[in-house]
């Protein structure tokens, strides 16, 4: 909302001073001369009073009865594990009050419990090692393949990902060089960033567990010819209940859905450099 150019909000703001005008009050007694004359108000006798007060203070204990009887209800409605709990279809976003993880493997958040909120914390935490610049870095993505995936496909994921990460072309293109290093003067970002996740099925030591995330991709620094974009996908990942924790089988990705862009202005290659370097990552639990 907007103010008015001369001050005001709507028409009142365009209300000349009110001046150079005379009022002129009629008596009372001449009655109004659109219906009858107005009645002498006359008081409430005690007996009356003492009937609206007693009224009055049942009503209010009633109202402090009720209130405390509905927030005990509502506490104990969000408390459970299960969707028939779910107050609306925002329901496996939302937190559940559950202490996040203490414990890492490959500095990636590990040890997530065998229940619905504890795969889609993994699944959360698992799309943004598998899209942090650490996975061109040849030492680094053995580390994440180790920590994500299960020890059963890790073999065969960790000779997939050097492929993909280690060829020349697709380095070159992105404007890294063949060890997967910025050039001199730049600074190489790769983050994703979940926006929710959700559980498509569930059934003994598996789970399916789909997340929404934006990313920002790109070089940062003085003429870059990769600027650092956004974009959105959601990844749908296979999840297995192995050595006592969740780890990953499979995942496929798509793109979207996406919101439409706001018109703001892109920060500068200096702030987006600082942005990155100062504001470090997060660890994702419900």
């Amino acid at each position: 909302m907007s103010l008015s150019d001369d001050g005001g909000y709507g028409g009142d703001g365009h209300r000349g001073p009110e001046t150079g005008q005379t009022r002129t009050r009629l008596p009372d007694s001449g009655g109004d001369p659109y219906g009858p004359g107005r009645r002498p108000r006359s008081g409430l006798s005690s007996r009356n009073l003492i009937t609206v007060v007693g009224v009055i203070v049942l009503l209010l204990a009633a109202i402090a009865f009720a209130n405390r009887g509905g927030s005990g209800s509502t506490s104990s409605d969000t408390s459970g594990d299960s969707p028939k709990n779910a107050p609306g279809p925002a329901r496996p976003t939302t937190p559940t009050g559950t202490k996040p993880v203490t414990t890492k493997n490959g500095g990636i958040a590990a040890g997530f419990p065998k229940t619905e909120q504890g795969a889609q914390s993994a699944a959360a935490n698992y799309v943004v090692a598998l899209s942090s610049d650490g996975m061109y870095n040849a030492a680094r993505r053995q580390e994440i393949a180790k920590a994500v995936y299960a020890p059963s496909v890790a073999a065969a994921r960790k000779n997939d990902l050097d492929k993909v990460y280690s060829n020349a072309s697709v380095l070159g293109r992105i404007g890294l060089k063949p060890d997967g290093t910025a050039p001199k003067g730049m600074t190489f970002v790769s983050r994703a960033n979940p926006v929710g996740t959700k559980i498509e099925s569930l059934k003994d030591d598996t789970a399916k567990v789909s997340v929404w995330f934006s990313t920002l991709f790109g070089l940062a620094g003085p003429q870059s010819q990769n600027p650092v974009t956004e974009s959105w996908y959601t990844n749908t990942f296979d999840l297995k209940w192995t050595g006592g924790d969740w780890k990953v089988t499979n995942f496929t990705q798509k793109k979207g859905p996406a919101p439409i862009g706001r018109d703001q202005a892109a920060a500068s290659a200096e702030d987006m450099t600082k942005a990155v370097q100062g504001y470090g990552g997060l660890t994702y639990a419900r």
